[in-house]
C-alpha cells in the first residue's frame, strides 16, 4: 500500500503532512522497481534495512535523508546501486498503482496503511507502539489470526498514549 497514493487526494490532511506524503512517494518508487526488477525477497530486504534506517525513529525525515536511507539500504542488501534513479516518479507508477490497487482491493479505501492479510482475511493494522518479542510475538500475531478468524471482525482502536518504543 503507498502512502502517497492513499493521501495524494485527500482534502483532511494538512499542508505540512502533503509535503511529508509527497517525500514519502520516492521510497515507494524505490520499492516498487526493488520489487518488479528483483522480486519479493529482495524488496523484504531492502525494505527491513530502509525501515531501520528511517521508520524506528519518531519523526518525519526530510528529502536528503530518504535519499540517504535508499542508498545506504541498497548498498547494505547488495542491490544494484542504480535502483536509486527510481525515486523520480512516473516511471514505476503503473506497478505501484497496480500494487496499492491490489492492496486497497482487499480491505477497501476506508483504511489507512498497515495492513495485514492473514489467512486471505486483510484488515487495517495492527498498530504496535514496540515490536513484540519472542512469545509476546507468537501472542500478538495469534490474537491477530483469531479476530482474522471471526467473519464479524471489523476494527480495534485507541489514541497512542506515548511516543513509539524503538528498542
Amino acid at each position: 500500500m503507498s502512502l502517497y497514493l492513499l493521501n495524494r487526494d485527500r482534502t483532511d490532511v494538512v499542508q505540512e503532512d502533503r509535503r511529508n506524503v509527497e517525500a514519502s512517494r520516492g521510497p515507494a518508487e524505490v520499492a516498487t522497481a526493488v520489487a518488479t526488477r528483483c522480486g519479493p525477497e529482495a524488496l523484504a530486504d531492502f525494505y527491513t534495512a530502509f525501515g531501520h534506517r528511517v521508520l524506528d525513529v519518531w519523526r518525519r525525515p526530510a528529502a536528503a535523508e530518504y535519499h540517504e536511507a535508499i542508498r545506504a539500504a541498497l548498498a547494505e542488501v547488495g542491490l544494484p546501486a542504480d535502483l536509486e534513479d527510481a525515486v523520480e516518479p512516473e516511471e514505476n507508477d503503473d506497478a505501484m498503482r497496480a500494487s496499492h490497487d491490489a492492496a486497497v482491493a482487499l480491505v477497501g479505501g476506508e483504511v489507512r496503511t498497515p495492513i495485514t492479510c492473514i489467512d486471505g482475511v486483510a484488515f487495517f493494522g495492527p498498530v504496535l507502539n514496540a515490536i513484540p518479542r519472542g512469545e509476546h510475538a507468537v501472542q500478538v500475531f495469534e490474537g491477530a489470526q483469531l479476530l482474522a478468524g471471526y467473519p464479524q471482525f471489523y476494527e480495534l482502536k485507541r489514541t497512542r498514549m506515548q511516543p513509539p518504543v524503538l528498542t
